[in-house]
């Protein structure tokens, strides 16, 4: 019988596999939708405190940009929504929700030490590269629906994404990384 400190007493239960022969991938993609919705909104929540941990001000002056992005993105995704039909509304993403909980707990760790620049550098690329990779797809599925303005529309934020995390990699190369390891 497995005990609290168990991990196998906090393991959530396996989804049950039921295929359904009426899901196809226009259900995948309003999925999709809902996901990265509840995601954007959850990454604009958490942006602040990562500006405010921020010491290198090239490093806060891009987390700043950023949020303004992602409450753009949101509306963009609200463009989506509404361009097939569909009230905008967000359905819970397990995977962000875990990024950005060990975000927090890195932020926590890392406050102002020498590498806390680092940190939640590592930390926004983590959330960088789970955006990227969902637009990335969703992307595709937009195009192979047919739905090219949805495409255009999700290629735009996928653009901001990829460039978010280039200048990311750029400052931690450039200067956050050296900065940590120096102290």
């Amino acid at each position: 019988m497995p005990t609290k400190s168990d991990p196998e007493a906090e393991a959530k239960p396996a989804r049950p596999a039921k295929p359904s022969p009426e899901k196809g991938l226009v259900d995948l993609f309003e999925h999709a939708l809902r996901d990265m919705y509840y995601a954007e909104k959850k990454i604009l929540k958490s942006l602040p405190k990562m500006i405010r941990a921020a010491q290198n001000p090239a490093l806060k002056s891009g987390l700043t940009l950023h949020k303004e992005e992602t409450a753009a993105q949101i509306d963009l995704l609200e463009q989506v929504f509404e361009s097939i039909g569909k009230r905008a509304k967000g359905e819970t993403c397990e995977a962000i929700d875990g990024i950005l909980e060990e975000c927090a707990g890195l932020l926590e760790d890392f406050a102002g030490s020498p590498a806390g620049d680092a940190a939640i550098i590592f930390s926004a690329q983590a959330v960088e590269h789970y955006e990227i990779t969902r637009y990335g797809s969703m992307v595709a599925f937009a195009k192979a629906l047919g739905l090219k303005t949805q495409a255009k529309l999700l290629g735009q934020i996928l653009a901001q994404e990829a460039a978010a995390d280039k200048s990311l990699s750029d400052l931690a190369e450039s200067e956050v990384n050296a900065a940590a390891k120096a102290a």
